[in-house]
């Protein structure tokens, strides 16, 4: 599967801002997404997670209550929508698909990555 992730930007801490991941290929359902984060000089970290039926859902910790994945099995697209943003928060931020599996927050399960999308908050 193919990934294109977008609609990042530039937003002021408290602000939102919804993130969408399109997959190409017909099996959509058949991958459980998540989303991670990578910020200038720290280590790829998982944010969230949702299952292939979109029923079961995993956050960390730090976006807990602020954050939402979703996804539309019918669209192909897999969604973030991040409230209340803080400038810890920025960061690139990349969907990716694991096939068959769950909501899983690690990274090396995943075997498929899009290109990541850049979100910057300024304080």
């Amino acid at each position: 599967v193919q990934l294109q992730a977008s609609g990042g930007g530039l937003v002021q801490a408290g602000g939102s801002l919804r993130l969408s991941c399109a997959a190409s290929g017909r099996t959509f359902s058949s991958y459980a997404m998540g989303w991670f984060r990578q910020a200038p000089g720290k280590e790829r970290e998982f944010v969230a997670a949702i299952d292939r039926s979109g029923l079961s859902t995993h956050y960390a910790d730090s976006v807990k209550g602020r954050f939402t994945i979703s996804r539309d099995n019918a669209k192909n697209t897999v969604y973030l929508q991040m409230n209340s943003l803080k400038p810890e928060d920025t960061a690139i931020y990349y969907c990716a698909a694991e096939l068959w599996g769950g909501s899983s927050p690690v990274s090396n399960e995943y075997h498929s990555w899009g290109q990541g999308t850049q979100v910057t908050v300024s304080s």
